[in-house]
C-alpha cells in the first residue's frame, strides 16, 4: 500500500512515465533495425506501443518482475517486409527512418508531459 503523503512516481507521473519508458524501448528497436540494415538475415522488429502500454498498465502485469520488460516482450514483433532482400534481411531503410522520426517525436511529446508534471510539482513546493 502506498503512503498518501509520498505518492509513488507512477501515480505522480500517471501514464506518462510508463509511456516514456515504452517509447524509449521502441526507439532502441528501431535504431537496431537501422544499424543492421546491411546484416544478412536480420529481421526487422517493432513494438506495438498500444498493446505494450495496455499490458504495462494492467494490474499485476508482471508478477514480481518489471512491468515494462514484460510488456515489451509481449508486444515486440517481427515486421513483415514489403520488399525483402535476397539475403533475407527485412529492414527497409527509408521505412525505418520514417518510423524512427515519428517515434522520436512521440518520445519528445511524452517527455514534455513528464517535464510539465515535474515543473508543476516544483512550483507547488517552492511557491514560485
Amino acid at each position: 500500500m502506498s503512503d498518501p503523503i509520498q505518492p509513488s512516481s507512477e501515480s505522480f507521473l500517471g501514464i506518462h512515465g510508463t509511456a516514456l519508458a515504452l517509447r524509449e524501448q521502441r526507439l532502441q528497436l528501431l535504431a537496431a533495425n537501422l544499424a543492421n540494415a546491411d546484416t544478412p538475415g536480420f529481421k526487422a522488429q517493432d513494438l506495438d506501443f498500444n498493446a505494450a502500454l495496455g499490458a504495462a498498465l494492467r494490474p499485476g502485469a508482471a508478477a514480481g518482475g518489471d512491468p515494462i520488460d514484460a510488456a515489451v516482450a509481449g508486444a515486440r514483433h517481427a515486421r513483415t517486409s514489403i520488399q525483402p532482400s535476397a539475403d533475407g534481411n527485412t529492414v527497409e531503410s527509408e521505412r525505418e527512418k520514417a518510423n524512427f522520426a515519428q517515434a522520436a517525436l512521440e518520445y519528445r511529446a511524452s517527455l514534455s508531459f513528464v517535464e510539465s508534471r515535474v515543473r508543476t510539482m516544483l512550483t507547488a513546493i517552492t511557491g514560485e
